[in-house]
C-alpha cells in the first residue's frame, strides 16, 4: 500500500523526470503542471531540441522554468530555441535582450509583433532592427516596410525609394500617429508626401489632411482638392503656421473667406 505523503510523492516524480531517458518516459512528463515536476524535466538532459519548443510553446510555464530551459545545453545548439526564448512572456529581460543580437532581422521582426512580449522587448527588438537597416538589401527593406510593425514602416519612409515608400505606406500597422509624426519631421523625401496626399486610405484622413496642407511638400492641386471637406475654423488656425508658403496660406484665408461669406448670404428659412 502507497502511504507516501503528496509531497513526497511530487518529489520523487521531480526526480524521475530529471533522470528519464527513454522517449515514452519523456513525453509522460509534457502534461505536467507541477512547477517542481517541469523544474525536473527542464534540467533533463536528454531533452532534444524538439522537446525544448515544445516546453516553450506553454506560455503558461513558471518563470523559474523558463530560467532553468535557457540553461539547457540544447540552447547554446539550437538558434530556434533561442528564438523561442526570446518570444516567450517568462524569459527574463537579462537572458533575451542578449540574444537578440544574434537574431535575424525578420525574427527580431516576428519577436517585435509578437503580442505576449514585454513591450520594452518589443522596442529593442524594433531598434537593433532600425540600426540594420543602412546595409540590408533593397529587397528586404521593401518586405521589411509591408510586413514590419508600424514603427518600422515609419522609419522606411524616409527612404527617397518609389517602391518603398508605397510599401509603406500600404502596411497594416501603420497608423495615423506614426504618419502626423513623419509629416513633422524634416528631411522627408517629397515623395513620401506625394503618395500620401493620394493614398487611397490615407489621403481620406482628416487630421492627416490638416498636415499635408501644412507640409510644403504637399502638392497645390492636394491643397486645393482638400480644402471644401475641412472646416474653417481649422483651416484659419493653420494659417497662423507662419511655416507655411505665403500664397499658400494666402489662399487658404481668401478660401475661409469666401465660404464664411456665403454662409452670411444664406436666407434664413421661413
Amino acid at each position: 500500500m502507497d502511504d507516501l505523503s503528496p509531497h513526497e510523492r511530487l518529489r520523487q516524480r521531480a526526480e524521475r523526470a530529471v533522470a528519464v531517458s527513454s522517449r515514452a518516459e519523456i513525453e509522460s512528463f509534457f502534461k505536467e503542471t507541477a512547477k517542481e515536476v517541469l523544474m525536473g524535466l527542464a534540467r533533463n538532459p536528454h531533452l532534444e531540441e524538439r522537446d525544448l519548443l515544445r516546453l516553450l510553446e506553454r506560455k503558461d510555464l513558471p518563470h523559474d522554468v523558463v530560467l532553468e530551459l535557457a540553461h539547457h545545453k540544447e540552447v547554446r545548439r539550437s538558434y530556434t530555441v533561442q528564438l523561442a526564448l526570446v518570444r516567450h512572456p517568462k524569459t527574463p529581460r537579462l537572458l533575451s535582450l542578449p540574444l537578440m543580437k544574434f537574431l535575424y532581422v525578420f525574427d527580431l521582426m516576428r519577436v517585435a509583433q509578437t503580442p505576449a512580449v514585454p513591450a520594452d522587448v518589443k522596442m529593442v527588438a524594433e531598434e537593433t532592427i532600425l540600426k540594420k537597416l543602412e546595409g540590408m538589401p533593397r529587397g528586404e527593406k521593401i518586405s521589411l516596410a509591408r510586413r514590419g510593425t508600424g514603427r518600422l514602416a515609419a522609419s522606411l519612409l524616409f527612404y527617397p525609394d518609389g517602391e518603398l515608400i508605397r510599401a509603406a505606406l500600404d502596411n497594416p500597422y501603420l497608423t495615423e500617429g506614426h504618419l502626423l509624426k513623419v509629416l513633422g519631421r524634416e528631411g522627408l523625401p517629397a515623395a513620401v508626401v506625394e503618395q500620401l496626399a493620394g493614398h487611397q486610405r490615407w489621403s481620406h484622413n482628416y487630421h492627416l489632411r490638416l498636415a499635408l496642407i501644412r507640409n510644403p511638400l504637399t502638392p497645390f492641386a492636394r491643397v486645393l482638392a482638400f480644402l471644401p471637406d475641412l472646416a474653417v475654423t481649422d483651416l484659419r488656425d493653420i494659417c497662423l503656421d507662419h511655416r507655411m508658403p505665403q500664397p499658400v496660406r494666402k489662399y487658404i484665408e481668401a478660401h475661409c473667406a469666401a465660404r464664411l461669406n456665403k454662409h452670411r448670404r444664406v436666407p434664413p428659412p421661413t
